[in-house]
């Protein structure tokens, strides 16, 4: 192999980071364009008009979700085994809301009734919202620890509850993610729609600017104060992938660690936070480009903060911190992560240069007068 296991589990520790990435930020305005639909069309040619602004392009933008679910089962089986099954009422959730998106971009211009119409605007809200408010308590619950253990066989064993994932902290982190996403549904209608509903998207596009900002340091301060992970003596960064050769210790503030030991990583939130301040900047001054690009950066700043504070851990167990799952020893074998970084190589090029094609073939604004009844 070109690159020791050492070196591969680093890199495929970072590609789940990019996938992750891109998909909140393709399929994220998708979904914070469909969380404001009511709030930013008031009649029916405007909701036809918000709809077609992601229409032609949320297909291409879930295929991150795909990639990132295929490399977490590929790359990091042990992770997709745990929190798969573990979050399993949870994913049942994003899939049907993700599911039923599709159904109503189908069926909502088939009868012209009002109520008709209504019901599925009101379904693909759900569909926003739900999503980009479970990813957000989903991460809340892992840094807090997620109630799982292995046998001495490493079957994996999940002791929680639904219920259980609801609590304030992870409550915090979804309404996180969900102001996130809103705020880059808002500004890609500032580049993508006109009239009322661009107006209407930049005035929540800014409450959710702040709403970010605010959050995103409560978060902060109480990330500083939770219990984090440890990982005492050596691992052997080219060992097995054993979870449980290692010993793990708790502490408050603990995630803290890696950005006081690399200070450099500040520069990961201060993108989070610069990211959605941008955004605010450019829906004040009415600047598209500018806003879209400040929700982007903000999207990846705040979702790498995650990954650089946990740094090696991937999912920390709560019920014996020693079964926890890091970058070291919750890897496949060194020839299937280089097999895959090979395959990885030759067809994401493809995968970027197809959806940097589509984006500039589908460009331009989409007034409600260029819209019609056989349209989404």
């Amino acid at each position: 192999m070109l690159f020791d296991y050492e070196v591969l589990r680093l890199i495929w520790w970072a590609l789940l980071g990019v996938l992750l990435v891109g998909f909140a930020v393709t399929d994220g305005f998708d979904m914070g364009t469909a969380a404001l639909l009511p709030a930013v069309a008031r009649t029916d040619g405007q909701r036809r008009q918000v709809i077609n602004t992601e229409g032609p392009v949320w297909e291409g933008n879930q295929v991150w979700f795909i990639l990132g679910g295929g490399a977490i089962f590929a790359a990091w089986p042990a992770l997709y085994a745990v929190s798969f099954s573990g979050f399993y009422l949870a994913m049942f959730l994003i899939l049907v809301a993700l599911i039923i998106r599709p159904v109503a971009f189908k069926f909502r211009s088939k009868r012209p009734e009002p109520a008709w119409r209504a019901r599925w605007d009101a379904a693909l809200c759900f569909s926003g919202v739900v999503p980009a408010l479970i990813f957000g308590v989903a991460v809340g619950n892992v840094l807090q620890g997620v109630p799982f253990h292995f046998d001495d066989t490493l079957r994996p064993f999940y002791t929680g509850s639904f219920f259980a994932l609801l609590n304030p902290f992870a409550l915090l982190c979804g309404l996180v993610s969900l102001a996130m996403l809103i705020l880059h549904g808002a500004t890609w209608l500032q580049i993508k729609a006109d009239g009322e509903p661009a107006e209407r998207a930049r005035r929540y596009g800014m409450i959710a600017a702040l709403v970010v900002i605010v959050l995103f340091a409560v978060g902060g301060f109480w990330v500083a104060q939770l219990d984090g992970y440890r990982i005492v003596g050596d691992l052997d960064p080219n060992g097995p992938s054993n979870p449980l050769r290692k010993e793990v210790v708790l502490e408050a503030g603990l995630w803290m660690n890696n950005f006081a030991k690399w200070p450099l990583l500040w520069l990961v939130p201060v993108v989070g936070f610069g990211g959605a301040v941008l955004a605010l900047l450019g829906l004040a001054t009415r600047i598209g480009t500018l806003s879209f690009l400040g929700s982007k950066l903000s999207v990846a700043g705040i979702i790498t903060t995650v990954g650089a504070a946990m740094f090696p851990i991937i999912l920390p167990s709560s019920t014996d911190p020693g079964h926890s799952l890091t970058v070291w020893d919750g890897s496949s074998s060194h020839y299937t992560l280089g097999i895959m970084l090979i395959a990885t190589v030759l067809l994401l090029p493809i995968v970027l240069l197809y959806t940097a094609w589509v984006y500039k073939v589908l460009w331009g604004k989409v007034s409600e007068r260029d819209v019609n009844e056989e349209m989404y």
